[in-house]
């Protein structure tokens, strides 16, 4: 996974009626674009280190 600062990342809902999460890239923490991100995350602004998992994918803006 290769991201930077201002991407959106997005996490698939694990199960059928729950909502995908959402969140602004604010920093980029591993080498070359690689994880930890540290996200706002869209639903309650909450910020935090996030490690992405398989269910996880960059939604870079047009």
């Amino acid at each position: 996974m290769h991201a930077k600062a201002g991407d959106r990342i997005v996490v698939r809902a694990r199960h059928q009626g729950e909502a995908d999460r959402d969140g602004e890239i604010l920093e980029v923490r591993g080498a070359d674009g690689a994880p930890p991100y540290w996200v706002r995350w869209s639903a309650d602004g909450h910020t935090g280190l996030y490690y992405p998992a398989s269910d996880a994918y960059i939604a870079t803006p047009v």
